[in-house]
């Protein structure tokens, strides 16, 4: 395919017969999966399952998450034309990668959500592809992270995030972006000694064990500083990567539910997930990207582009 199949194909996400290679589709139409990628609920000979979680009630202050599996799919049609930039292998010609389409759910049955999360992953997972999800508010992170210990066993966490996440919550019930790591950590799904959150820029004393990198040290040390203690702290364990869209600062991310200033740049962001390239990641998520928040849609490019990075990590240490 080339440029000139502009002209003549379109809606890739349905009529693409296989699973690799680029979309030379016109970006501003058709039919939008993530990166162009086929939709597919037959995940036979696929690498990667990129699947949304619409789900935005467990958030503190302002929703529209719901909403950001469609934006980010969007925005990444930009990026199907071409390999992704600096990696040095193109994970579209490399790897078969499917978009498996949003995770179904009653809205109107909150309390049945975390479970009914956890069975979408491990459907995808049972089926041997690895799962690559847009959100979604952080609240989803828990089930999913429970799907992938399943397979798996105890995780690193690497996390990008302006708030940790680990406020306490001793009710079995809830479900809140604000508290599902410290429920990770009580449940023994994530190994602390090999987890690390980068950006943290809001009060929570208790770490749980977790190393923290808070922003201003990652401006005072620079990215690749920051990636050097990442990959000293991770090692060689089996890694999830969770990117809630706050780790950066406002003026690159405002389209998100709890904005705070002294964030990441875009720039310190793709330079630290790249300089981590070779851990041995098994899934990761983008979350907290709310459409409604941010008109110009930047906050919607920036979580296409992490969600690529994440599937670049993947691929990585499984190229060639």
């Amino acid at each position: 395919m080339g440029l000139e199949d502009a002209k003549t194909h379109a809606d890739r996400a349905v009529t693409a017969e296989g699973f690799r290679g680029h979309s030379f589709e016109n970006t501003f139409s058709g039919a939008p999966s993530f990166l162009r990628r086929k939709y597919s609920k037959d995940l036979t000979g696929v690498d990667v399952a990129v699947t949304g979680i619409p789900f935005d009630q467990a958030v503190t202050n302002r929703p529209g998450t719901r909403l950001g599996p469609r934006a980010i799919r969007e925005a990444s049609a930009l990026q199907s034309p071409d390999a992704p930039y600096g990696w040095g292998f193109d994970i579209m010609e490399e790897f078969a990668i499917a978009d498996y389409g949003d995770m179904p759910f009653d809205y109107a049955a909150p309390a049945t959500i975390p479970q009914v999360i956890e069975a979408h992953a491990e459907t995808i997972l049972s089926q041997g592809a690895a799962m690559v999800t847009l959100g979604g508010d952080h609240s989803i992170s828990l089930p999913i992270l429970r799907a992938h210990v399943k397979r798996h066993g105890p995780l690193a966490l690497v996390q990008f995030d302006a708030h940790t996440d680990t406020w306490a919550d001793y009710e079995p019930a809830r479900f809140d972006h604000g508290t599902g790591f410290y429920k990770a950590v009580k449940e023994g799904l994530i190994d602390v000694d090999r987890s690390v959150q980068i950006g943290i820029r809001t009060d929570n004393p208790d770490t749980l064990g977790i190393t923290v990198i808070d922003a201003p040290e990652v401006h005072r040390a620079g990215p690749a500083a920051v990636a050097a203690q990442v990959l000293d702290v991770v090692g060689d364990a089996k890694v999830y990567l969770s990117f809630d869209i706050d780790c950066l600062d406002p003026a690159f991310a405002p389209g998100t539910g709890t904005p705070v200033w002294g964030g990441l740049s875009s720039a310190q962001a793709a330079a630290i997930l790249r300089g981590i390239a070779g851990v041995n990641l098994v899934g990761g998520d983008v979350v907290e990207v709310s459409p409604p928040f941010d008109p110009a849609g930047i906050t919607a490019v920036a979580g296409a582009h992490v969600a690529t990075e994440i599937l670049c990590l993947w691929g990585w240490t499984r190229r060639g």
